[in-house]
Protein backbone atom coordinates (compact mmCIF):
# COMPACT_ATOMS: atom_id res chain seq x y z
CA UNK A 1 0.00 0.00 0.00
CA UNK A 2 1.20 3.49 -0.84
CA UNK A 3 0.98 5.61 2.29
CA UNK A 4 1.15 9.39 2.49
CA UNK A 5 0.90 11.39 5.71
CA UNK A 6 1.18 14.74 3.94
CA UNK A 7 -0.40 16.07 0.77
CA UNK A 8 3.02 17.36 -0.29
CA UNK A 9 4.35 13.79 -0.37
CA UNK A 10 1.86 12.59 -2.97
CA UNK A 11 3.54 12.37 -6.38
CA UNK A 12 2.25 14.82 -8.97
CA UNK A 13 1.42 11.96 -11.31
CA UNK A 14 -0.59 10.02 -8.72
CA UNK A 15 -3.78 8.39 -9.95
CA UNK A 16 -6.22 8.73 -11.50
CA UNK A 17 -8.00 7.40 -8.43
CA UNK A 18 -11.20 6.09 -6.90
CA UNK A 19 -11.54 7.65 -3.45
CA UNK A 20 -13.47 7.07 -0.27
CA UNK A 21 -13.23 9.35 2.77
CA UNK A 22 -13.74 8.68 6.46
CA UNK A 23 -12.29 8.11 9.93
CA UNK A 24 -12.07 4.32 9.47
CA UNK A 25 -11.54 3.80 13.21
CA UNK A 26 -11.29 0.06 13.78
CA UNK A 27 -11.48 -0.77 10.05
CA UNK A 28 -14.49 -2.95 10.88
CA UNK A 29 -16.53 -5.19 8.56
CA UNK A 30 -18.56 -2.23 7.30
CA UNK A 31 -15.41 -0.31 6.42
CA UNK A 32 -13.95 -3.32 4.67
CA UNK A 33 -17.13 -3.86 2.66
CA UNK A 34 -16.87 -0.26 1.44
CA UNK A 35 -13.18 -0.72 0.61
CA UNK A 36 -13.86 -3.98 -1.23
CA UNK A 37 -16.48 -2.25 -3.39
CA UNK A 38 -14.10 0.65 -3.98
CA UNK A 39 -11.39 -1.78 -5.08
CA UNK A 40 -13.72 -3.54 -7.51
CA UNK A 41 -14.83 -0.24 -9.03
CA UNK A 42 -11.25 1.01 -9.23
CA UNK A 43 -10.06 -2.18 -10.91
CA UNK A 44 -12.89 -2.04 -13.47
CA UNK A 45 -11.97 1.52 -14.41
CA UNK A 46 -8.19 1.26 -14.12
CA UNK A 47 -8.04 3.57 -11.09
CA UNK A 48 -5.98 3.60 -7.90
CA UNK A 49 -8.20 2.68 -4.93
CA UNK A 50 -7.52 5.33 -2.30
CA UNK A 51 -8.65 5.92 1.28
CA UNK A 52 -8.55 9.45 2.66
CA UNK A 53 -8.57 9.49 6.45
CA UNK A 54 -7.59 11.78 9.32
CA UNK A 55 -4.82 11.78 11.93
CA UNK A 56 -7.34 12.41 14.71
CA UNK A 57 -11.08 12.44 15.26
CA UNK A 58 -12.43 15.74 13.87
CA UNK A 59 -14.07 16.40 17.25
CA UNK A 60 -10.58 16.91 18.67
CA UNK A 61 -10.69 20.27 16.92
CA UNK A 62 -14.42 20.92 16.68
CA UNK A 63 -15.56 19.89 20.18
CA UNK A 64 -12.75 18.29 22.25
CA UNK A 65 -15.01 17.42 25.19
CA UNK A 66 -17.02 15.04 23.00
CA UNK A 67 -14.12 13.06 21.48
CA UNK A 68 -14.68 9.29 21.84
CA UNK A 69 -11.66 7.07 22.57
CA UNK A 70 -10.21 5.46 19.46
CA UNK A 71 -10.56 1.74 18.79
CA UNK A 72 -7.16 1.66 17.13
CA UNK A 73 -3.97 3.68 17.07
CA UNK A 74 -2.94 5.36 13.84
CA UNK A 75 -0.28 2.71 13.33
CA UNK A 76 -2.85 -0.07 13.79
CA UNK A 77 -5.25 1.64 11.39
CA UNK A 78 -2.54 1.87 8.75
CA UNK A 79 -1.80 -1.85 9.11
CA UNK A 80 -5.48 -2.75 8.88
CA UNK A 81 -6.02 -0.64 5.76
CA UNK A 82 -3.00 -2.29 4.18
CA UNK A 83 -4.44 -5.72 5.05
CA UNK A 84 -7.79 -4.68 3.53
CA UNK A 85 -6.03 -4.39 0.18
CA UNK A 86 -6.47 -0.70 -0.61
CA UNK A 87 -3.87 0.65 -3.06
CA UNK A 88 -3.15 3.92 -1.26
CA UNK A 89 -3.97 5.86 1.89
CA UNK A 90 -3.70 9.62 2.38
CA UNK A 91 -3.62 10.74 6.00
CA UNK A 92 -4.83 14.31 6.44
CA UNK A 93 -3.87 16.36 9.47
CA UNK A 94 -7.20 17.50 10.89
CA UNK A 95 -6.33 20.92 12.26
CA UNK A 96 -7.90 24.36 12.20
CA UNK A 97 -6.55 24.95 8.71
CA UNK A 98 -8.29 21.87 7.31
CA UNK A 99 -11.41 22.57 9.37
CA UNK A 100 -11.71 26.07 7.90
CA UNK A 101 -11.14 24.98 4.29
CA UNK A 102 -14.16 25.68 2.09
CA UNK A 103 -15.90 22.70 0.42
CA UNK A 104 -14.72 23.94 -2.98
CA UNK A 105 -11.10 24.21 -1.79
CA UNK A 106 -11.25 20.74 -0.19
CA UNK A 107 -12.37 19.22 -3.48
CA UNK A 108 -10.03 21.14 -5.75
CA UNK A 109 -6.89 20.88 -3.58
CA UNK A 110 -7.24 17.32 -2.28
CA UNK A 111 -9.52 15.29 -4.53
CA UNK A 112 -8.63 16.94 -7.84
CA UNK A 113 -5.13 18.44 -7.71
CA UNK A 114 -3.60 15.85 -5.35
CA UNK A 115 -5.44 12.58 -6.01
CA UNK A 116 -6.81 13.21 -9.54
CA UNK A 117 -10.05 11.55 -8.50
CA UNK A 118 -12.37 10.07 -11.12
CA UNK A 119 -14.73 8.33 -8.67
CA UNK A 120 -15.66 9.39 -5.13
CA UNK A 121 -17.50 6.85 -2.95
CA UNK A 122 -19.24 8.31 0.15
CA UNK A 123 -22.30 7.90 2.37
CA UNK A 124 -25.46 9.93 1.83
CA UNK A 125 -24.75 11.84 5.07
CA UNK A 126 -21.22 12.82 4.01
CA UNK A 127 -20.29 16.38 4.94
CA UNK A 128 -17.09 18.24 4.09
CA UNK A 129 -15.54 21.68 4.23
CA UNK A 130 -15.82 24.45 6.83
CA UNK A 131 -18.72 23.91 9.26
CA UNK A 132 -19.81 20.87 7.22
CA UNK A 133 -21.16 23.17 4.52
CA UNK A 134 -20.54 20.64 1.75
CA UNK A 135 -22.98 17.79 1.16
CA UNK A 136 -23.50 15.13 -1.50
CA UNK A 137 -25.46 17.51 -3.74
CA UNK A 138 -22.58 19.98 -3.77
CA UNK A 139 -20.04 17.19 -4.19
CA UNK A 140 -21.86 15.97 -7.30
CA UNK A 141 -22.01 19.47 -8.70
CA UNK A 142 -18.27 19.91 -8.11
CA UNK A 143 -17.70 16.49 -9.65
CA UNK A 144 -19.38 17.63 -12.83
CA UNK A 145 -17.02 20.63 -12.91
CA UNK A 146 -13.86 18.65 -12.21
CA UNK A 147 -14.55 15.40 -14.03
CA UNK A 148 -15.33 12.88 -11.28
CA UNK A 149 -18.49 10.93 -10.49
CA UNK A 150 -19.99 10.43 -7.03
CA UNK A 151 -21.35 7.06 -5.93
CA UNK A 152 -23.28 6.57 -2.70
CA UNK A 153 -22.50 3.73 -0.32
CA UNK A 154 -26.23 3.59 0.42
CA UNK A 155 -26.97 2.67 -3.21
CA UNK A 156 -24.72 -0.41 -3.13
CA UNK A 157 -26.03 -3.67 -1.68
CA UNK A 158 -23.69 -4.10 1.29
CA UNK A 159 -26.47 -4.92 3.74
CA UNK A 160 -25.10 -8.25 4.99
CA UNK A 161 -21.78 -6.59 5.76
CA UNK A 162 -22.84 -3.25 7.20
CA UNK A 163 -26.02 -4.47 8.98
CA UNK A 164 -25.13 -7.98 10.24
CA UNK A 165 -28.08 -8.10 12.66
CA UNK A 166 -30.44 -6.94 9.93
CA UNK A 167 -31.11 -3.55 11.50
CA UNK A 168 -28.33 -1.67 13.27
CA UNK A 169 -25.52 -0.42 11.07
CA UNK A 170 -22.01 -1.47 12.07
CA UNK A 171 -20.19 1.48 13.59
CA UNK A 172 -17.17 2.25 15.71
CA UNK A 173 -19.60 3.56 18.34
CA UNK A 174 -21.41 0.21 18.55
CA UNK A 175 -18.10 -1.68 18.83
CA UNK A 176 -16.91 0.71 21.53
CA UNK A 177 -20.13 0.08 23.47
CA UNK A 178 -19.62 -3.68 23.31
CA UNK A 179 -15.98 -3.50 24.39
CA UNK A 180 -16.94 -1.14 27.20
CA UNK A 181 -19.14 -3.94 28.57
CA UNK A 182 -16.56 -6.68 28.02
CA UNK A 183 -18.51 -8.22 25.15
CA UNK A 184 -15.37 -8.89 23.13
CA UNK A 185 -16.75 -11.89 21.21
CA UNK A 186 -19.63 -9.78 19.88
CA UNK A 187 -17.23 -6.96 19.06
CA UNK A 188 -15.08 -9.42 17.12
CA UNK A 189 -18.05 -10.26 14.91
CA UNK A 190 -18.40 -6.61 13.94
CA UNK A 191 -14.68 -6.08 13.57
CA UNK A 192 -14.19 -9.23 11.52
CA UNK A 193 -11.31 -10.16 13.83
CA UNK A 194 -10.44 -10.29 17.52
CA UNK A 195 -10.02 -6.87 19.10
CA UNK A 196 -6.36 -6.06 19.70
CA UNK A 197 -4.44 -4.00 22.24
CA UNK A 198 -0.70 -3.56 21.75
CA UNK A 199 2.01 -2.32 24.11
CA UNK A 200 5.44 -2.91 25.59
CA UNK A 201 5.88 -5.37 28.46
CA UNK A 202 7.10 -3.69 31.64
CA UNK A 203 8.17 -5.12 35.00
CA UNK A 204 5.42 -5.68 37.54
CA UNK A 205 5.43 -6.66 41.19
CA UNK A 206 6.03 -10.39 40.48
CA UNK A 207 2.98 -11.46 42.54
CA UNK A 208 1.70 -13.66 39.72
CA UNK A 209 5.03 -15.46 39.36
CA UNK A 210 5.13 -16.11 43.10
CA UNK A 211 1.72 -17.79 42.78
CA UNK A 212 2.75 -19.88 39.77
CA UNK A 213 1.08 -17.61 37.22
CA UNK A 214 3.75 -15.30 35.77
CA UNK A 215 2.22 -12.40 33.89
CA UNK A 216 3.37 -9.92 31.27
CA UNK A 217 2.34 -6.45 32.41
CA UNK A 218 1.61 -4.04 29.55
CA UNK A 219 2.71 -0.44 29.65
CA UNK A 220 -0.49 1.60 30.24
CA UNK A 221 0.39 3.75 27.19
CA UNK A 222 -1.00 1.10 24.87
CA UNK A 223 -2.45 1.11 21.37
CA UNK A 224 -6.09 0.18 21.04
CA UNK A 225 -9.24 0.57 23.12
CA UNK A 226 -8.91 -1.22 26.47
CA UNK A 227 -12.09 -3.24 27.16
CA UNK A 228 -14.00 -3.43 30.43
CA UNK A 229 -12.30 -4.62 33.59
CA UNK A 230 -12.35 -8.37 33.96
CA UNK A 231 -10.68 -11.66 33.10
CA UNK A 232 -10.58 -12.82 29.49
CA UNK A 233 -9.61 -15.76 27.35
CA UNK A 234 -7.14 -14.29 24.88
CA UNK A 235 -4.25 -14.84 22.55
CA UNK A 236 -0.91 -13.05 22.66
CA UNK A 237 1.06 -12.29 19.52
CA UNK A 238 4.81 -11.99 20.05
CA UNK A 239 7.33 -11.86 17.21
CA UNK A 240 5.04 -13.70 14.81
CA UNK A 241 3.99 -16.46 17.23
CA UNK A 242 0.57 -16.66 18.87
CA UNK A 243 0.22 -18.03 22.40
CA UNK A 244 -3.01 -18.85 24.27
CA UNK A 245 -3.35 -16.66 27.33
CA UNK A 246 -5.37 -15.65 30.37
CA UNK A 247 -5.64 -11.88 30.55
CA UNK A 248 -6.85 -9.58 33.30
CA UNK A 249 -7.83 -5.95 32.82
CA UNK A 250 -8.28 -3.60 35.76
CA UNK A 251 -6.72 -2.49 39.00
CA UNK A 252 -6.85 -5.95 40.68
CA UNK A 253 -8.71 -4.90 43.86
CA UNK A 254 -7.15 -7.70 45.92
CA UNK A 255 -3.89 -5.70 45.97
CA UNK A 256 -3.11 -2.05 46.65
CA UNK A 257 -1.31 0.23 44.23
CA UNK A 258 -2.28 -1.49 40.96
CA UNK A 259 -2.93 1.11 38.21
CA UNK A 260 -6.36 1.53 36.66
CA UNK A 261 -6.86 -0.48 33.46
CA UNK A 262 -3.67 -2.50 34.04
CA UNK A 263 -3.44 -5.32 31.46
CA UNK A 264 -1.69 -8.50 32.57
CA UNK A 265 -1.29 -11.52 30.32
CA UNK A 266 -0.43 -15.03 31.55
CA UNK A 267 0.74 -17.23 28.67
CA UNK A 268 -0.59 -20.76 29.12
CA UNK A 269 2.01 -23.54 29.32
CA UNK A 270 4.79 -21.13 28.26
CA UNK A 271 7.18 -19.03 30.34
CA UNK A 272 9.30 -16.72 28.19
CA UNK A 273 11.03 -13.44 28.93
CA UNK A 274 8.97 -10.67 27.34
CA UNK A 275 10.35 -7.67 29.23
CA UNK A 276 10.92 -4.73 26.91
CA UNK A 277 9.23 -6.47 23.97
CA UNK A 278 6.05 -5.35 22.24
CA UNK A 279 3.14 -7.79 22.31
CA UNK A 280 -0.41 -7.73 21.00
CA UNK A 281 -3.28 -9.03 23.13
CA UNK A 282 -6.19 -10.43 21.10
CA UNK A 283 -9.35 -10.66 23.21
CA UNK A 284 -11.38 -13.83 22.55
CA UNK A 285 -14.00 -14.13 25.28
CA UNK A 286 -15.06 -12.56 28.59
CA UNK A 287 -14.75 -14.91 31.57
CA UNK A 288 -15.65 -12.94 34.70
CA UNK A 289 -15.53 -9.55 36.36
CA UNK A 290 -12.88 -8.28 38.77
CA UNK A 291 -13.36 -9.45 42.37
CA UNK A 292 -11.62 -8.50 45.61
CA UNK A 293 -10.61 -11.70 47.35
CA UNK A 294 -10.21 -11.98 51.11
CA UNK A 295 -7.06 -14.09 50.96
CA UNK A 296 -4.29 -15.23 48.64
CA UNK A 297 -5.59 -18.80 48.91
CA UNK A 298 -9.03 -17.71 47.72
CA UNK A 299 -7.43 -15.83 44.81
CA UNK A 300 -5.29 -18.87 43.92
CA UNK A 301 -8.37 -21.10 43.87
CA UNK A 302 -10.16 -18.72 41.51
CA UNK A 303 -7.10 -18.48 39.25
CA UNK A 304 -7.05 -22.27 38.90
CA UNK A 305 -10.72 -22.16 37.91
CA UNK A 306 -10.04 -19.33 35.46
CA UNK A 307 -7.28 -21.44 33.92
CA UNK A 308 -9.72 -24.31 33.32
CA UNK A 309 -12.45 -22.03 31.95
CA UNK A 310 -10.07 -20.24 29.60
CA UNK A 311 -8.58 -23.47 28.28
CA UNK A 312 -12.10 -24.67 27.48
CA UNK A 313 -12.94 -21.39 25.68
CA UNK A 314 -9.73 -21.61 23.64
CA UNK A 315 -10.24 -25.28 22.78
CA UNK A 316 -7.22 -26.43 24.78
CA UNK A 317 -6.79 -29.55 26.92
CA UNK A 318 -6.92 -29.05 30.68
CA UNK A 319 -3.62 -28.06 32.24
CA UNK A 320 -1.43 -30.55 33.99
Amino acid sequence: MQYYDDIADVAQGFGPSAVTIGKFDGVHVGHRAVIAHLERAAHAQGLVSTVVTFDRHPLNVIDPEKVPPSLTSMAQRRELLDAAGVDATLLLRFDHELQSKSPEAFVSEILVDTLHARLVFVGSDFRFGAKGAGDVTLLRRLGEQHGFTVELIDDVDLRDDVRPDGERRVSSTWIRELLGHGRVAEAARLLGREHCVRSTVVRGNQRGRAMGYPTANLDPACEGFVPADGVYAARVLHEGTIYPAAVSVGNNPTFDGVPEKQIEAHLLDVDIDLYGDTISVLFVSYVRGMVKFSSMDELATQMRQDDLDIRLLLGMPAGV
